[in-house]
């Protein structure tokens, strides 16, 4: 959008040329105020507004303020007045300092337009400060021998203010030995200097006082004093005496910090500082001492520093020194010793010797755990430690050598009950108070395996309900065992046992890890109803321990069997039973009876009787409780001559089972004649084609009966060859080397049906096996003969389903047994939890062994063994031969782990496994081991395991002459006046010798020389101390400096020695001062030179010698910390260097004043003043400040708009302060300049909010130094939005799909715009604008949320109704004035399913009455009875209709079209039809949900009921072309049952004849095998006499292999015959469903019984 120029703008223009100009012309102006420091508050200093040619109302119109720093903060606007007044205290020397002229630069700015004015005001300096002193007292120390006219500086006074109200002059108080020199300097600077004018005497006056007066030129004057004292010093000549040489102490150890001890005093005859005592440690006093001891330096006490300890050192002897203040100090000397008096402070200590280790717990009382040691490093009392364990442990003590102990077991130990010992030791020592301390030693318990596991409780009951899913879990039992590890890990298993002569294990196994219990199959109540299980938890130890806990299983009965009808025999075959009754039956005839039997127990048995359908209710009832079928009333003529009931038969289970039974009753009287007469004549036919059919009926009955004699012979032959192999039609294999174990198999059937279910199983039971299944039924409809796939008789989960219920009290038992038992020797077998344990040979082994260690132990751990070896033997020197020593052999060493375990023996000594030698294992130093004791012993511990041993050894460290004494200091030092009087004594350092006896220091020597002697000092110990003795007065005007070497032997062979090189120096006296070169230098540096950069070297001289000549250099007194953090000067050549950096902004000047002091007593000093000038350099960048805080900018504001007022300044000076600004190219901002280095930020282009809605405005400000630096500011611009952009929709239509029916007030679409503005401009309102859909307002239908855009529906919608529409939203922004877009919301309605098919023919369908056709009987398949016709209002696939007859009077006889709705018949009418018949068509479209309607039609059958028996009569009575079909089919019939049984009896001859001569059976095949043979075999088979076998399944071969399955299934009295070969099963798979064909074999019983029978593979061989 293109944004055009207003007259609005036009205005803002012409508004800011004219502030531009006024800007021009006015911020080059300058106002200037005078005003004196310390004005009040508030103080007039002129009137701001008349200077600036201000009104009033501009103040408060345009925000006239101070913009400056310094300006806030010292003045103010007076709004009232337009006065610029004082607004804090303004101390022109805080300000200024020492400057001439004081200047406060001020900024005001003006608002609206903006503007910037330029004010400087002046501070004026008033007298309002003192001259001062730095220090109010002033000591100066003065010998009296110095000489007359001597000059002493004294310190100078300071006055803040300047010109004439600074310092003028100095004045002194009167004396006549002083008088005051001032001194004026290059600056023009005082300095007072006191004069000796007098000769001193300390005796006469010791102390002079002097007042010193600083004045001030100021009007009045002011003045500042300080009082300066002169000390006359005395001569120092007399040494600090001691009372005593030597000084002997006892003090306890556990002495507090602080204590004192003792007090040492020396007394000096000399004055002042020279009689003055300094007390202190000697210079070679060790550190040791000086932390735990402290001296008062002035009165000689001695206290506690740190607490003492006996154990660390028993004694001190301590070196004091007196000196006085005097120079040269003089110096006395006096020893302190310290005696340590031990107190029982130290607790025992438990140290372990060996490592603890795990205890069975079957452990023999004596059994060693752990050695350990104990210490205490107290002595006397204080040391004897006794041990205590805690009462009721199973441990005990044994002592041994020297604090050494045995901790052995007391008693027997249990894991189950305690796991692991904590045991705390108790060690108490023999003290006053007694210390005791304890240790905890785990000692963890090992399990043995003597727990059985023990189940929770003996014996579970479960209540189980019949038919659960195989595999589902039955119980949980759970056993725990109360060891640990593996002998607590149990294992779960089932013991075998008999249920029904079956292996438990057929029905159940057991998780072993968990103990849960599944079933392998489901179970039959009406079978098995309780049964037990013997669970054994058996535990992982060696041996391992088990016991056993019994499992109740009941099975509950379930409603899972129907009634079964035993009677009418037809009605239990399932077809009808016809029964008759004649016509004179009375009301309560007994018509017949239904009896029924349920195969469930109680309430699920009980059965009950009901009509549920009859032809006629009103004649018939049934007994609910007998089955009895009666009469209610008298047969009428009227009543139907066949009568149907439909009996229902229902337990009383849950859920409700039934069964029915269908009863037709005849009428008896004569209405059979005509159909009797019917029959008569439709069975004779003319002669020559009943001569034909009679024929060919006579032949195929001879090959029918031929073929059944063949298969009559042929089972009766392989039936006998079956008694000695168990099988008919299988083939056998021997093997020698393979016994089956016994089996038992039994079947059990009730006596109220026949065999259902036979299973026969062969082979071992760990082995795979052959698994064939055979149904055979001679009265079923059907007989087949399968071959099924092989199977593992090992997986019995297969669920068995009979599907014929005829005989429901059935039932099967199958047993297979194969035990294994494995016996171990010393092992009894467990009887239940309790198990007794017994001690076999191994047992009474280790007790022996226990004690012949027990008894190694104790005869030798007393023993001891010392060797003795000098120090500094090398690493391998043998020590001495341990094993042998110990009598052990070398195979011990490694055996037994021979080793050292003390630490210090582990450090220094170890054992050599292949010689068994203790041999040096590092350096030994005596020294560093016992210092200077006189004896030296190493105590070790030898330890043994297996069993555990300890040893005591010791080895003693024998000293060998090899240090030399040594003195500390090398070379010795010793200043001497030579005012020093004759005999004189100096103390020298003793020489120490490291070792000890006669190999210690014996005696010293010193070189010759004419003025000093040594002389020896006995101490109170028998030590000998050196002393230098003056024998001849010094000059050190002729010999300076003495060298003198003191040579220290000791009693060795051969003797060692040590020498100290001693150096005299003879001290001067100090009379001159130190003499500058210059007293005023002058240097000039560059303010970016580098710390540590030399600046100049002062020089001064002393003419005298030693430390009177040598000469400090230090800063004065009074330089400021400005000056020290910057500069620091070396004190001994009076170099000046560098430490922190310049900066001339801050000072470009510094004033330093230099002292020279010597060394002498007292101290001379003079001084000089060093001037340093620092250049400047552009080491500052330039800075950019805003003035005023930049405002918000109107995007549609005109060029030249004042955004905001900068300044830009520079710290540096000349060149180097020259700013110049620039803005980044292409920014709509320029800088216009103004006075001193101040700038406006003003636009230059047009804004557009809406692509920059802010500007980072960098300023980049560069000085004209060099190199030039520069800085930048970033100055953030915001840029205010105006309403210049109508809202945007995110697309200009939107198309919206909406389902019908959609519930009122759902949301249908969300529309959104935006808008690119801001804050109130971008704030979106929606509506819908105003339209018409059908003729009603849009806003009928929809309404829209005004603040997101969501559209809602006001109702729901119908596609039939209304299937598009549009909607006109509008957005509307809220800016002023308010843009606003549209955007069209097309809105398509999708059809739903929510309609049914109509009908629309029939027509008395459509009212939803029944519909009345009518049809003759005479109509054939496929006659058009009627068409139903419907429609649905939805479209698409929800308007497809289909048509579906959903139930008819006879589904056969009716079928209606899917797609046209015609309804036509399926097949011709017959007689039997009912003359009424109702159709329900059900009419369902093709939507989602599905809508269905219905529709009912009643067709009429309109023909008699009798003709198509006439046409058959008068058609019966002429062959036609059907009875010539008939006899073909005979024809064809016979000769293909000829042909098939010829072939099937050639096969089978052939095969016999082959198979029979190794066997001696038909249909056999046997191959030989000379390493199998089959295990026992014990198979038994009882059926019942009321029905024929059903099913029998015959299994053989390895039940560990695969095998091959086959079934047979024949009924010889059957109308159909079968031979089916299935594909091979494993036998592992028990989920085939077997179905049973008939139930007609009356009762009877058969066993079948196999023992020792050999099988391997049984083939079927199938002849088709």
């Amino acid at each position: 959008m293109t944004k055009t120029t207003g007259h609005r703008d036009w205005r803002w223009q012409a508004l800011w040329w004219h502030h531009f100009f006024l800007l021009w012309n006015i911020i080059h102006g300058q106002t200037r105020y005078s005003i004196p420091e310390e004005l009040e508050r508030g103080s007039l200093v002129g009137n701001l507004a008349k200077d600036l040619g201000l009104g009033l109302s501009d103040i408060f119109d345009r925000k006239l303020r101070v913009a400056s720093e310094a300006g806030e903060r010292y003045f103010r606007v007076d709004a009232g007045k337009g006065e610029l007044v004082v607004n804090d205290r303004i101390d022109r020397e805080a300000l200024c300092g020492q400057s001439a002229s004081c200047v406060l630069p001020l900024q005001v700015v003006a608002e609206n337009p903006l503007q910037l004015h330029r004010i400087e005001v002046e501070i004026r300096d008033v007298n309002d400060n003192s001259p001062t002193f730095l220090k109010s007292d002033h000591v100066i120390e003065i010998a009296e021998s110095t000489v007359v006219g001597v000059h002493f500086p004294l310190e100078m006074a300071e006055d803040p203010d300047v010109g004439n109200n600074g310092l003028k002059t100095y004045r002194l108080s009167k004396d006549d030995c002083f008088t005051l020199k001032v001194k004026e300097i290059e600056n023009g600077r005082k300095i007072p200097e006191l004069v000796l004018n007098k000769s001193l005497d300390r005796e006469k006056r010791a102390s002079h006082s002097l007042v010193l007066t600083a004045m001030d030129g100021g009007n009045p004057v002011k003045t500042g004093i300080s009082k300066i004292t002169i000390n006359v010093l005395d001569n120092n000549d007399n040494v600090p005496q001691f009372e005593k040489n030597f000084y002997k102490i006892a003090i306890q150890e556990n002495s507090t910090n602080g204590s004192f001890v003792i007090t040492t005093k020396a007394t000096d005859m000399d004055e002042g500082p020279n009689g003055e005592i300094e007390y202190c440690f000697g210079v070679h006093t060790p550190p040791s001492v000086l932390s735990l001891f402290h001296i008062d330096a002035a009165a000689g006490d001695i206290y506690l520093k740190q607490s003492l300890d006996f154990e660390a050192q028993a004694s001190y002897r301590i070196d004091i020194s007196a000196k006085d203040k005097g120079f040269p100090k003089m110096e006395g000397h006096c020893t302190v010793q310290v005696d340590v008096l031990d107190v029982n402070d130290n607790a025992p200590e438990i140290l372990l010797t060996s490592k603890s280790a795990s205890v069975p717990e079957d452990s023999n009382s004596g059994t060693v755990v752990a050695l350990l040691s104990i210490r205490d490093l107290d002595s006397g009392d204080n040391a004897k430690v006794s041990l205590q364990l805690p009462k009721g442990s199973p441990f005990s003590l044994k002592p041994s050598f020297s604090n050494n102990y045995a901790m052995v077991t007391n008693g027997p130990l249990d894991r189950e009950r305690i796991s692991e010992f904590k045991i705390e030791i108790t060690a108490t020592d023999s003290g006053s108070p007694p210390l005791s301390s304890t240790r905890i030693i785990p000692v963890s318990i090992t399990d043995i395996n003597d727990s059985p596991p023990y189940f929770s409780q003996p014996s579970y009951n479960v209540y189980l309900k019949e038919n659960m899913v195989p595999g589902s879990i039955l119980y949980s039992v759970s056993a725990s065992d109360l060891d640990s590890g593996e002998n607590a890990k149990i294992s779960y298993s089932i013991l075998d046992s008999k249920v029904q002569d079956v292996s438990v294990s057929s029905y159940v196994y057991i998780n072993s890890d968990n103990g849960s219990i599944y079933s392998m199959h489901s179970f039959d109540y009406e079978k098995l109803k309780v049964f037990q299980i013997q669970v054994q938890a058996k535990d992982q130890g060696s041996p391992p321990l088990n016991s056993n806990a019994t499992v109740h299983v009941f099975i509950l009965d379930q409603n899972d069997n129907a009634p079964a009808v035993i009677y009418p025999s037809s009605a239990a075959l399932g077809s009808l039973s016809h029964q008759r009754m004649t016509r004179s039956a009375k009301a309560g005839h007994l018509v017949t009876k239904v009896t029924a039997v349920d195969a469930d127990s109680g309430h699920n048995a009980w059965v009950s009787y009901r009509l549920a359908e009859a032809t006629d209710t009103s004649l018939f009832t049934i007994n609910q409780y007998t089955g009895e079928v009666r009469t209610k009333r008298s047969v009428s003529d009227q009543d139907d001559s066949s009568q149907r009931l439909l009996i229902e038969i229902k337990d009383d289970g849950e859920p409700v089972q039934s069964a029915t039974a269908t009863v037709s009753i005849l009428l008896e009287d004569a209405l059979h004649e005509p159909i009797l007469d019917l029959r008569h004549k439709v069975s004779e036919p003319s002669r020559k084609t009943g001569r034909i059919t009679l024929y060919l009926i006579l032949s195929l009955a001879s090959v029918s009966v031929l073929s059944l004699v063949t298969f009559l012979i042929l089972a009766v032959k392989c039936i006998r060859t079956s008694r000695g192999s168990g099988s008919c039609c299988m083939r056998r294999s021997d093997c020698d080397d393979y016994k089956n174990p016994n089996r038992n198999l039994q079947i059990q059937l009730n006596t109220d049906g026949p065999i259902k279910y036979v299973e026969v199983l062969g082979g071992d039971m760990m082995s795979q096996s052959q698994s064939f299944r055979s149904c055979m039924s001679p009265m079923s409809e059907y007989s087949d003969f399968t071959l099924i796939k092989p199977s593992s008789t090992t997986d019995f989960k297969e669920v068995i389903s009979v599907l014929d219920a005829s005989l429901p009290d059935s039932t099967w038992t199958f047993e297979s047994q194969q035990v294994s038992y494995k016996h171990e020797w010393g092992i009894p077998r467990p009887d239940g939890p309790g198990m007794t344990k017994k001690m076999g040979y191994g047992g009474w082994r280790r007790q022996a062994l226990w004690w012949h260690h027990l008894f190694l132990l104790w005869s030798t751990i007393e023993a001891q063994t010392r060797y003795s070896i000098p120090e500094e033997l090398k690493p391998g020197s043998v020590v001495g031969h341990l094993a042998k020593d110990l009598g052990l052999s070398l195979s011990d060493i490694f055996d037994r782990k021979l080793r050292v375990a003390s630490e210090g023996g582990e450090q220094y000594f170890s054992v050599d496994p292949g010689k068994g030698e203790l041999v040096v294992n590092d350096r030994i130093d005596r020294e560093a081991l016992c210092g200077q004791s006189a004896s030296c012993v190493l105590p070790l511990q030898i330890i043994i395991e297996n069993p555990l041993h300890l040893h005591r050894l010791e080895v003693e460290i024998k000293d060998i002459n090899d240090n030399s004494p040594i003195f500390h200091a090398k070379e010795l030092s010793i200043k001497i006046a030579e005012s020093a009087a004759v005999g004189t004594r100096f103390a020298l350092e003793n020489a120490e010798d490291l070792d000890v006896g006669s190999n210690s220091v014996k005696a010293y020597s010193l070189t010759r020389n004419d003025c000093f002697t040594l002389k020896m000092k006995e101490v109170e110990d028998g030590r000998a101390v050196p002393e230098l003795v003056l024998e001849k007065p010094l000059d050190r005007e002729k010999k300076a400096v003495h060298q003198l070497k003191l040579t220290a032997v000791d009693g060795g062979n051969p003797a060692l020695s040590g020498t100290s090189q001693i150096t005299i120096i003879v001290l001067d006296n100090n009379d001159n001062f130190p003499v500058f070169e210059n007293n005023i230098y002058k240097v000039s540096l560059q303010e970016n030179s580098e710390k540590g950069a030399f600046v100049l070297k002062i020089t001064a001289t002393d003419a005298d010698e030693g430390l009177n000549g040598e000469i400090e250099y230090s800063f004065g007194s009074r330089t400021p910390e400005s000056v020290l953090s910057i500069f620091e000067i070396k004190s001994s050549s009076g170099e000046i260097y560098l430490k922190g950096d310049l900066d001339y902004e801050k000072f470009t000047s510094y004033k330093i004043e230099i002292s020279a002091k010597d060394k002498g007593v007292p101290e001379m000093e003079s001084h000089c003043r060093l001037q340093v000038d620092v250049l400047d350099m552009n080491d500052n960048a330039p800075e950019i400040v805003l003035t005023s805080e930049p405002q918000p900018v109107r995007e549609d504001a005109p060029s030249g708009t004042v955004v905001a007022l900068l300044n830009a300044r520079d710290a540096d000076s000349g060149n180097n302060s020259k700013v110049t600004l620039h803005l980044n190219k292409g920014s709509p901002f320029t800088l216009k300049p103004s006075f001193s280095n101040n700038y406006a930020l003003v636009t230059s282009l047009p804004l557009d909010r809406e692509k920059f809605s802010q500007y980072n405005i960098e300023i980049r400000a560069t000085d004209a130094g060099s190199p030039p630096l520069s800085s930048k500011k970033v100055i953030p611009v915001m840029i205010s939005d105006v309403n210049d952009n109508p809202p945007i929709f995110t697309q200009p239509s939107y198309n919206v799909y909406l389902k019908e029916n959609v519930v009122p007030g759902s949301i249908l679409y969300s529309v959104s715009a935006s808008d690119l503005d801001s804050g109130e401009n971008a704030k979106l309102s929606y509506s819908i604008l105003d339209s018409k859909v059908q003729d009603v307002s849009v806003s009928s239908y929809v309404y829209i949320n005004s603040d997101n855009g969501s559209i809602y529906s006001m109702h729901s919608f119908d596609y039939e109704k209304l299937k598009v529409f549009q909607i006109q939203v509008q957005a509307k922004d809220q800016g002023s004035p308010p843009l606003s877009s549209n955007a069209t919301v097309h809105v398509f309605i999708l059809d739903q399913n929510d309609n049914a098919p109509a009908v629309i023919y029939p027509s008395s369908a459509v009212l939803g009455s029944l519909s009345h056709q009518r049809m003759p009987r005479s109509a054939k398949a496929g006659h058009l009875v009627t068409k139903v016709t419907a429609v649905d209002a939805d479209s698409g696939h929800n308007a497809w209709v289909s048509y579906r007859l959903a139930e008819a009077t006879d589904a056969s006889l009716f079928t209606v079209n899917q797609y046209t709705g015609e309804v036509r018949t399926k097949r011709a009418v017959s007689e039997q039809d009912d003359s009424s018949q109702r159709l329900l068509i059900e009419i369902k479209d093709d939507g989602e949900p599905v809508q269905s309607t219905t529709a009912t039609v009643s067709i009429l059958l309109e023909d008699a009921l009798h003709e198509p028996i006439l046409d058959l009569r008068h058609k019966v009575s002429e062959p036609s072309r059907k009875t010539g079909r008939i006899t073909l089919y005979l024809i064809l019939s016979l000769a293909s049952v000829s042909v098939l049984s010829l072939v099937t009896f050639l096969i089978l001859a052939v095969k016999c004849i082959r198979t029979s001569r190794g066997s001696g059976s038909c249909c056999m095949r046997r191959s030989d095998c000379d390493d199998y043979k089959n295990p026992n075999r014990n198979l038994q088979i009882q059926l019942n006499t009321d029905g024929p076998i059903k099913y029998v399944e015959v299994l053989g071969g390895d039940m560990m292999s695969q095998s091959q399955s086959f079934r047979s299934c024949m009924s010889p009295m059957s109308e159909y015959s079968d031979f089916t070969l299935l594909k091979p099963s494993s036998t592992t798979d028990f989920k085939e469903v077997i179905s049973v064909l008939d139930a007609s074999l009356p009762d009877s019983t058969w066993t079948f019984e196999s023992q020792q029978v050999s099988y391997k593979n049984i083939n079927l061989w199938i002849l088709e």
